[in-house]
């Protein structure tokens, strides 16, 4: 039973064509799925990652057009980082700049520097330097050079009134490890090595900055397992701990369960298959949209009620 890291980071956005602009057309990201919000089918699914959507590099976005913005505070994902090797920076900056796009370096932290930045909808994103090595297959066809293109994810930053409980379920039961400390700021790895998505950042914050959830906010974090049979293994662990741990559900490309950790940020255990092509070919990813089989025959109700889009 071992946690791998980070599969997934999930967060809403207001209107789905600036979400598209933003992350295809500036960071390069490759649309990857473009389905729908399986519980709100209404509303579109975009996953965003590397050429063939590897674990680790996915970031996936719920559009509600008109969606009130949230807040950053306790109880919630305060950023999302994404690795950038280790001699991009200055193009980076000089690519956010060239689109308008307000960043700021920021100190480095951990021996890394960081660019700091939002999305359109508010959402806190970092570009960290990074020397780590992991699956990631670069998208040539993207609007980004292959030697400066994101990496996947670097790590999450979650803030929390009080840290504790969530450090004891990342140490004592997925077996991460403290690695370092600054501040009100500590650092947990995954087992197992370097890679992306392996590292969760928690950040004591004072519970007079409650966050709330909208637009611009991350809806949950999921992390890998590598098999349903482990994924099984969690929920009974879990739900022995004294975790309300729901049912497993089916997203076609992975298998979820989720929780609410001491700190009340949404979990998510995702298994790595059946993976993006179980339904298109690498060539084919996020062209076309696509259903879970148990709704295709809504399609034509579905496509009607769906805002247009183009795709970059």
């Amino acid at each position: 039973m071992t946690i791998h890291g980070i599969h997934h980071v999930t967060a809403i956005a207001s209107d789905p064509q600036p979400n598209l602009d933003f992350y295809i057309g500036l960071l390069g990201l490759r649309l990857v799925k473009r389905t729908i919000n399986f519980d709100d089918p209404g509303t579109y699914h975009f996953y965003f990652g590397d050429a063939v959507g590897t674990p680790g590099t996915i970031l996936t976005f719920f559009p509600w057009p008109g969606a009130r913005r949230g807040t950053r505070g306790a109880g919630e994902i305060d950023a999302t980082a994404f690795a950038i090797p280790a001699g991009s920076v200055g193009y980076w900056i000089e690519r956010l700049k060239d689109y308008h796009v307000s960043a700021e370096r920021v100190p480095e932290r951990f021996g890394e520097e960081v660019i700091r930045l939002a999305d359109t909808d508010g959402m806190l994103l970092e570009l960290i330097a990074s020397s780590r090595d992991g699956e990631f297959q670069p998208w040539t066809d993207g609007p980004v050079p292959a030697e400066h293109s994101i990496r996947g994810i670097h790590s999450v930053s979650a803030a929390l009134e009080s840290h504790e409980g969530t450090a004891t379920l990342l140490t004592e039961t997925f077996g991460f490890r403290l690695v370092q400390g600054t501040g009100n700021r500590f650092r947990f790895a995954a087992p197992g090595g370097g890679g992306a998505g392996r590292t969760i950042d928690l950040i004591r914050r004072s519970a007079s900055q409650s966050g709330r959830l909208g637009a611009g906010s991350v809806h949950h974090i999921a992390f890998r397992v590598p098999d349903d049979a482990q994924q099984n293994a969690w929920r009974e662990k879990l739900v022995t701990l004294g975790y309300d741990v729901s049912p497993m559900m089916d997203r076609v490309y992975f298998h979820s369960i989720y929780f609410r950790e001491p700190g009340g940020v949404l979990f998510e255990i995702a298994t790595d298959p059946p993976g993006f092509t179980t339904d298109e070919t690498v060539a084919e990813l996020g062209a076309s949209l696509r259903l879970p089989p148990w709704m295709e025959t809504g399609r034509p109700d579905i496509e009607r009620i769906l805002p247009g889009i183009t795709l970059v």
